[in-house]
């Protein structure tokens, strides 16, 4: 039987468009030549940062009704922090959260001398004895020009580490110490008063025993209330600091009501903070899993935190899932990055985006208009991750924005993987992602996760650089940085004081990372920003200070914040690194519990430890 032209065309249109749509998906992608060209200019020594410990384990032990999904819970924990924990002016040493012993380790990095003895930070006794560390961010607490540290758990609440004489004493933040589950905590001066302040974000449930296997029966022991929309999380909690005597722990004023209550419930992940209005308070971006991200304006007073929501506009063009604000995907990271000299940054976000397996997108936030849009309720961001490459990467977490070849402009590098094993599960996972919502919250209704099973389990990390076409490529492995972990969080650095930024990557039930940058960079100007002492105590690190540097020649500006401590389970020194091979002006900005301070200062490439004054003035340590 023949059939006539007309009955055929049906179907070679839809051939057609087929065809068509199929070009129009195809993501552009650099000819391998392309891709060496851009990966030659990075080099890594890469060295192990710790060993097994002894009794190493692979598994944390949960809560009975969690034992059928023992994998998925234990999928989070590892952490790196880099600091100067020896008062030797150079961020060397490392806080290194360990989950195969849950360990809390201090100790000089690989390769800078055994200047001291490792120190284990210990918490004291808390609400309950089933506890696991999930982080340590760097912060001069009490204002006195040494490093301590604030370590955050599931199952209590947070511990601060005073930096003293004898070591590291621990002092709780909340008092008495309650049974929090956390899983971020960044330090930045929120109400704008000059003082270190620190926000919490919390993921299971406030008072859930999730790791307590003789918690049977826990009625506050629950999962996320739906994918997309969940807000029955652990409770966000702000805290805004009084420094008082030095070695003493400040005075912490609960300004956790500053934090809108649906925004508080979040399964937070991340957290970002930046100053995107122009007036040195941060806004804070909180990256959700099971739900929307939230960007919040700060619109703070000294001693009251008020921070707002701002949501986007979804257009015709705009899936709902990637409207910030309303979007659906599960945030993992956050960094920000200023790309040829933007007045705002792009805001980039760590999501799931495996194929085959859970195709969500990464985010990258880019501006659309000015940051007082902000002030009068408008978003002014679209995400743009599609044409500018960043869309698609594996199962993401921590992300940070660095200059490793010294070109003027952030590459972005990201941590990713989930659970490794040998029996693919994603199939189950994706069938509970299309579950009905009320059953969620119930572990008995999900599929089993247990030792062995696989979810993005063998993913490298991405190392991502900008082409000469705006978009940004992958060249991770051709850097050699294609191991298949299991990573989490990311610290960056100067470890060796050769002017480059390094890179330290914390590593689930594995040996974490160290990654020595060995390109060949032109020059470089490393700015430490500190706050001039009170009282005659030592400069402190300028929290939420910002700079500008003009390098001439037509070149565009370069910009920075230091906001060490932002994203997921990973810290960086209070280092920043500008792309500067002569002297160019530097423009810094600064906040004082009198208000913002600017001055411009001119300097050459090399190192720079600069002290910042409440009258003004700018001063080299």
């Amino acid at each position: 039987m023949s059939l006539s032209p007309r009955r055929m065309l049906p179907g070679a249109l839809v051939i057609v468009l087929v065809a068509v749509l199929g070009v129009l998906t195809v993501r552009p992608s650099p000819s391998p030549r392309e891709a060496a060209v851009l990966a030659a200019r990075f080099a890594f020594d890469v060295r192990p940062l710790n060993t097994a410990p002894a009794g190493a384990r692979s598994v944390r032990d949960v809560a009975p009704e969690l034992s059928g999904i023992r994998s998925w819970i234990s999928a989070v924990g590892a952490a790196v922090a880099l600091l100067d924990a020896d008062g030797n002016r150079r961020q060397d040493d490392v806080c290194l959260v360990d989950p195969r012993d849950d360990s809390v380790r201090v100790f000089p990095a690989p390769g800078t001398g055994e200047r001291y003895p490792p120190a284990s930070l210990v918490a004291p006794p808390g609400p309950i004895d089933r506890v696991a560390p999930m982080g340590c961010v760097p912060a001069d607490l009490d204002a006195d020009g040494d490093s301590d540290l604030v370590v955050y758990y599931w199952g209590r609440s947070p511990v601060q580490f005073l930096r003293v004489a004898e070591g590291w004493r621990p002092v709780e933040l909340v008092q008495p110490p309650q049974v929090w589950n956390t899983t971020a905590l960044a330090v930045g001066d929120l109400d704008g008063d000059g003082a270190a302040d620190i926000l919490v974000g919390n993921y299971f449930p406030d008072g859930a025993r999730v790791l307590d296997p003789e918690a049977a029966g826990d009625g506050r022991m629950r999962m996320q209330a739906g994918m997309a929309d969940a807000g029955n999380g652990g409770t966000n909690r702000a805290f805004l600091s009084r420094p008082g005597a030095p070695d003493t722990a400040p005075a912490w004023l609960d300004a956790s009501t500053g934090v809108p209550d649906r925004v508080a419930r979040s399964w937070t992940l991340a957290i970002g903070m930046q100053d995107l209005t122009g007036d040195l308070r941060p806004e804070v971006y909180l990256a959700n899993d099971f739900g929307p991200d939230h960007l919040l304006v700060n619109h703070s007073r000294p001693g009251r935190l008020d921070l707002r929501p701002v949501r986007g506009e979804r257009t015709a063009s705009t899936p709902k899932s990637k409207v910030l604000g309303r979007d659906s995907f599960k945030g993992m990271g956050v960094a920000y990055t200023y790309p040829d000299g933007a007045d705002l940054p792009t805001i980039v976000v760590s999501n799931i985006t495996t194929p085959w397996g859970l195709q969500e997108s990464n985010f990258a936030f880019t501006p659309t208009g000015k940051g007082s849009d902000l002030l009068d309720g408008r978003l002014p961001y679209r995400d743009r991750s599609e044409p500018l490459g960043l869309s698609r990467s594996g199962w993401g977490w921590d992300v940070k924005a660095v200059d490793f070849d010294g070109d003027g402009t952030d590459e972005l590098f990201q941590a990713t993987g989930f659970m490794a094993g040998d029996r693919w599960r994603w199939p189950e996972l994706q069938e509970l992602a299309m579950a009905n919502d009320q059953v969620l919250q119930h572990p008995w209704a999900w599929p089993h996760f247990r030792p062995g099973d696989d979810v993005s389990g063998h993913q490298a990390n991405v190392l991502w650089t900008r082409g000469p076409d705006g978009r940004y490529v992958d060249v991770a492995a051709r850097s050699g940085l294609g191991h298949l972990d299991v990573s989490r969080g990311i610290a960056v650095g100067d470890v060796d004081a050769d002017g480059r930024p390094d890179a330290l990557v914390a590593n689930q039930w594995q040996d974490s990372r160290l990654l020595m940058n060995r390109s060949r960079s032109v020059g470089r100007a490393t700015l430490v920003l500190l706050r001039a002492g009170a009282d005659g105590r030592q400069p402190t690190p300028a929290l939420g200070a910002s700079v500008v540097v003009r390098p001439g020649e037509g070149r565009p500006a370069l910009r920075a914040q230091l906001y060490p401590s932002i994203g997921h389970a990973g810290a960086s020194s209070t280092e920043l690194f500008f792309a500067v091979d002569r002297e160019a002006p530097f423009t810094l900005s600064w906040r004082t519990a009198g208000g913002v301070r600017t001055a411009e200062v001119r300097l050459a490439p090399g190192r720079h430890e600069l002290v910042m004054h409440d009258d003004g003035r700018v001063t080299t340590r």
